[in-house]
């Protein structure tokens, strides 16, 4: 049996967060000691890893939900687990070409700066006016 420290040193989790975990219903309420102390067992653990690298593929926590349903059922068909990798997949091809346009647009700003006074600086003129930008950029820090 682990402790919640233990557990979170394991899994590169910190414990507040394991904490939540819990009270959002993605880690099951763990067993106590006399003393109230949280104890974990292996099959916490890999939940916990399983759930760790999830986030840091980027699916949000409704998408480990539906992912740790689909493991907990062993039986069901894998297409479900399919389709929302897909999708996560979809969702970083999205900001990953939002991104390339920021760094295009970025790229063309510092190169076009003639390093002179800020009356003639051009991130500061294109950043006054969206319209001196050469590429679509819109969705990304709003």
């Amino acid at each position: 049996m682990l402790t919640i420290g233990t557990l979170s040193k394991k899994t590169g989790t910190k414990v507040q967060t394991i904490r939540y975990y819990e009270q959002i219903g993605l880690m099951p309420e763990p067993g106590r000691t006399e003393g109230g102390q949280r104890r974990y067992d292996n099959a916490q653990l890999d939940r916990l890893s399983f759930i760790r690298h999830s986030r840091q593929l980027g699916f949000s926590l409704d998408a480990i939900r539906e992912l740790l349903d689909l493991s907990d059922h062993p039986n069901r068909p894998c297409h479900e687990a399919d389709a929302i990798a897909r999708r996560q997949l979809k969702q970083v091809e999205q900001r990953m070409a939002r991104l390339e346009a920021l760094r295009t647009e970025l790229k063309r700003m510092v190169h076009e700066c003639s390093g002179g006074r800020t009356a003639d600086c051009k991130v500061l003129e294109v950043l006054r006016d969206h319209s001196e930008c050469l590429t679509e950029h819109d969705e990304i820090g709003a």
